[in-house]
């Protein structure tokens, strides 16, 4: 009788579980976020998405995501992943620098060849 060592036997490679079957609702609230507040706690991480309109104060949010710190880090993961092919395809989102981001996204619109107002 022949007996494998674990050590020095390869293993045979698994094939990736195929993930859950998504149902989509008939009547699921589709929410357009263009704001977004993110805490966190010991045990949860809380994505607040909000629509704001340009010169508005108060933005309303409109949906709430809670979520374990394991799961928030492999959607950052699958985020990443997703803009980078996203990015490949389409070419690559330009992040506005010397500004904040509030500033790029809500200032007032400035036609095309027209100096900024002040």
């Amino acid at each position: 009788m022949i007996k494998h060592n674990p050590m020095t036997t390869p293993s045979v490679p698994q094939k990736p579980q195929p993930g859950p079957t998504l149902e989509l609702p008939a009547d699921l609230d589709i929410v357009y976020a263009n704001l977004a507040r993110i805490a966190h706690s010991p045990s949860d991480i809380v994505i607040d998405f909000a629509h704001i309109l340009p010169g508005e104060a108060t933005a309303k949010i409109r949906s709430r995501i809670v979520m374990t710190p394991l799961s928030a880090k492999l959607l950052v993961r699958a985020l990443t992943e997703n803009i980078a092919r996203y990015e490949a395809a389409f070419g690559v989102i330009n992040v506005p620098v010397n500004s904040t981001l509030a500033e790029n996204l809500f200032k007032p619109y400035q036609p095309p060849n027209e100096p900024p107002k002040e």
